[in-house]
């Protein structure tokens, strides 16, 4: 059985440890809150990630197959949804909904 003293001191400089880390990203953010760069990037960042998700996603669609013709689909109604709505929510529930109702009904492999 460990001694009591020990498995306190461990556990106090595990409660710290963890505390430093979440503190550490809020301490380091708040120099940068009124940086140009930060501000530039927090404006072209949100575009710029979604199109890498959109390539990574896309990249191993097979163009001849029939089964490529549901993640079109669903990207398609994603994207004309958000144009025409504006609204996150609604086109991420949409672009989902088509895609699985045609994966699951339509292509089925």
């Amino acid at each position: 059985m460990p001694d009591t003293r020990y498995a306190v001191a461990a556990v106090l400089v595990s409660a710290a440890v963890t505390w430093a880390l979440r503190a550490l990203p809020f301490a380091a953010l708040t120099p940068l809150r009124n940086s140009a760069t930060v501000q530039y990037l927090s404006t072209r960042m949100p575009a710029g990630v979604m199109l890498i998700l959109l390539a990574y996603c896309l990249r191993d669609l097979p163009l001849t197959h029939a089964s490529t013709l549901a993640p079109l689909a669903a990207l398609s109604t994603t994207v004309g949804l958000h144009v025409w709505r504006r609204n996150a929510l609604l086109s991420i529930l949409g672009g989902t909904a088509v895609h699985v109702l045609l994966t699951s009904t339509v292509f089925t492999r």
